[in-house]
């Protein structure tokens, strides 16, 4: 071996031994993940707070940057400040590239530059990358994160390229902006964050197809979850060969998009202030849209502002489910929503345990489901008085935000940047729990995990 050559050897030999050193210190995989996401977060923040990245040439201010950083690496979307007018090229370039990094994962870019560097990975980086990626079984970790950053550009290049066309033929754009703006939303929409580069949002396309539905079907695929679109991608004809988790993942997808385009039809058909305005296929278009972008993607193609209180009420609960486990998406995952219907049919008809289609759910998928939803519905309610008390917001606009920084979604009424320094810090730390997830977050901060080696003697209750 050349001396250069050994002396790389020796440099990558130096890289691993840090590494392993620095994972050491950790004794559960959500540690690494959290402490990932809060350093993503600590440089956007210095990066965006930087003269160079707002178009006046003065720093954004510390809570500016902070809350967008977290907005961008949380792939939320909610903003204090307007993206178009505010942030300079290279602000924007931060904030996609923060999407970018928060959409794929902390620990699944650890996992390629280790692949990368050392041209192995070692169990227990498998291990932090199998938590982060939520691969049900302990398969080539290398194997896995390949086709997740693989597939996530392939999408990203082809939503690009369908909005970059678009743009330059259809608005007239040069082309280089067209560029920039097409590989930006692509980024975007496919990480479910929902910047935009306009002040309305996509206000200015409802009645656009082209980008409307480019855009639906960028988020839909992203908020799948990489597990259930690689299912799909392998067995898309044999749909009685699916797992669990993608049958419930893709129906109850699809009960969520029909059955949001319909209450949205229903509820904002005559308003003239949102699809009252458009022609029956426009509103047809604008309701699924709609419907598809509490997914937790924050893009809007209609006045959020001046849609009926009805309609944000369906948008809290669309919020709060949210898309697929181990995608761009927020919420307590569609999954966990599922099981909990089919624990509660199972208890309703008296059956001992919970079967979905040909298989038996186990006791601690049923325990995770119920415990992520009650720890979810607790943190919305608490934070949601919080700032009821922090802010003269009414009820439902506290609820729509608290709903959609927890979500990870970006929706809002128009509140956000009225909320002052506290309701702000508390949608910066919803943000940032809605996307480690709340259960992430708890047994990050455990020491250990403790096991009990004996069994009490059983008791039953009264309940209900």
């Amino acid at each position: 071996m050349s001396p250069s050559g050994v002396l790389l050897h020796q440099r990558k030999r130096l890289v691993m031994r840090r590494a392993s050193a620095v994972l050491e210190r950790f004794q559960h995989p959500a540690q690494v993940i959290v402490t990932g996401f809060g350093a993503a977060v600590l440089l956007g923040t210095a990066l965006l707070a930087l003269p160079l990245a707002t178009t006046s040439g003065q720093s954004a201010g510390w809570l500016a940057a902070l809350f967008t950083a977290t907005s961008a690496v949380c792939v939320t979307g909610l903003v204090v400040v307007d993206t178009e007018t505010h942030w300079s090229v290279f602000g924007e370039v931060v904030i996609a590239a923060l999407v970018q990094i928060g959409g794929l994962g902390i620990m699944t870019l650890a996992t390629l530059f280790t692949v990368l560097v050392s041209g192995r990975v070692g169990l227990r980086v498998r291990i932090f990358a199998q938590a982060e990626t939520k691969t049900v079984r302990m398969v080539d970790i290398r194997h896995v994160v390949r086709k997740v950053v693989l597939f996530s550009l392939a999408c990203e290049a082809v939503v690009a390229v369908l909005l970059t066309a678009r743009f330059a033929f259809g608005y007239g754009e040069p082309f280089g902006r067209a560029v920039y703006l097409g590989v930006f939303h692509a980024v975007s929409s496919f990480n479910n964050a929902g910047f935009a580069l306009w002040s309305d949002n996509l206000m200015g396309f409802v009645s656009d197809p082209w980008i409307c539905l480019t855009i639906a079907v960028a988020v839909i695929v992203g908020g799948l979850g990489f597990p259930v679109m690689f299912e799909l991608v392998r067995s898309w004809r044999h749909p009685g060969k699916w797992s669990v988790l993608t049958r419930l993942t893709v129906g109850i997808t699809a009960i969520l998009l029909v059955g949001g385009t319909l209450v949205f039809l229903a509820t904002e058909w005559h308003n003239p202030r949102t699809l009252g305005a458009l022609d029956d296929p426009g509103k047809v278009l604008a309701a699924f849209f709609t419907a598809v972008m509490p997914r937790t993607a924050g893009f809007n193609s209609l006045d959020i502002a001046a849609m009926y209180p009805s309609s944000w009420l369906a948008t809290d609960l669309l919020m709060f489910i949210g898309g697929g486990s181990a995608g761009t998406a927020g919420g307590i995952k569609v999954t966990t929503f599922g099981l909990l219907a089919f624990v509660i049919w199972a208890e309703m008809r008296g059956e001992p345990e919970v079967n979905i289609g040909h298989r038996r759910l186990p006791e601690t998928a049923q325990r995770q489901a119920i415990s992520i939803s009650l720890i979810s519905v607790a943190l919305v309610a608490v934070s949601t008085y919080v700032m009821l008390v922090l802010t003269p917001h009414t009820l439902d606009q506290v609820l729509f935000e608290v709903v959609s920084a927890f979500g990870t979604t970006g929706l809002s009424t128009g509140i956000t940047a009225q909320t002052g320094t506290a309701g702000q810090v508390l949608l910066v730390l919803l943000m940032f729990v809605g996307r480690t997830g709340p259960l992430t977050l708890g047994s990050a901060l455990a020491l250990k995990d403790r096991t009990r080696r004996y069994q009490l003697p059983e008791e039953r209750v009264i309940v209900g």
